[in-house]
């Protein structure tokens, strides 16, 4: 295991077995026409919207607060505020996506952009593992890629993928689709950590947390 810029990273060989394909394409890997994938994020964008009616996020609670010092961690920041997608919670998935459009602030240092950068999404992928606080306050660790998903009009979506463990952070902490996370990004001694947050919306607007 190597390290960029005091984060931990690995790079390996292997088969992704994963379709290359969008939020809005089927369950048999067929790519829908793009009107129905646009009508399909619409009401997606439409049930999320729904969850929360403020622009502005909660901050993080306290008890993860008190638990990232506790662990020596420093400059929190939110990365970023989403609501859960099928395919986020899909076994058959295994993946949290991080899409680039939706990240509130840079949580990696150049180096290790450059590092995830240079995986070619085939066969080749360059990953960096991380420390990972559950909405348990369970500590773990995950891996971090970066993935091009292909759409059905032939252009691609870049983001930022939660891999490896996802499917057992899903079931540990019962998510489900349309529930609102928040990632967050800390750092103790220089290292990449990260740590997500399950939100509820209330009628007025404001968030409770589970």
């Amino acid at each position: 295991m190597d390290v960029v810029d005091g984060e931990m990273k690995i790079e390996k060989e292997y088969d992704q077995g994963f379709r290359v394909e969008h939020e809005g394409d089927d369950h048999q890997g067929r790519l829908l026409d793009s009107s129905k994938i646009k009508k399909k994020k619409q009401k997606m964008a439409t049930r999320c919207d729904q969850q929360y009616t403020t622009s502005s996020p909660p901050d993080l609670p306290i008890k993860f607060r008190k638990r990232i010092r506790a662990l020596g961690g420093s400059d929190i920041a939110l990365v970023i505020q989403k609501c859960l997608f099928k395919t986020d919670v899909s076994s058959g998935h295994n993946r949290l996506s991080i899409p680039f459009n939706q990240i509130r602030q840079t949580f990696l240092t150049p180096q290790a952009t450059e590092f995830l950068n240079s995986g070619d999404n085939k066969k080749k992928c360059s990953e960096m593992e991380v420390m990972l606080i559950e909405p348990s306050l369970r500590r773990g660790t995950i891996s971090l890629r970066k993935w091009e998903m292909k759409k059905a009009s032939g252009s691609a979506t870049s983001m930022y993928v939660l891999v490896g463990q996802w499917n057992l952070v899903a079931w540990r902490n019962a998510l489900r689709e349309d529930e609102t996370v928040q990632l967050w990004s800390f750092r103790i001694n220089s290292n990449l950590c990260l740590a997500l947050v399950k939100r509820k919306a209330k009628s007025n607007g404001y968030f409770v947390e589970f």
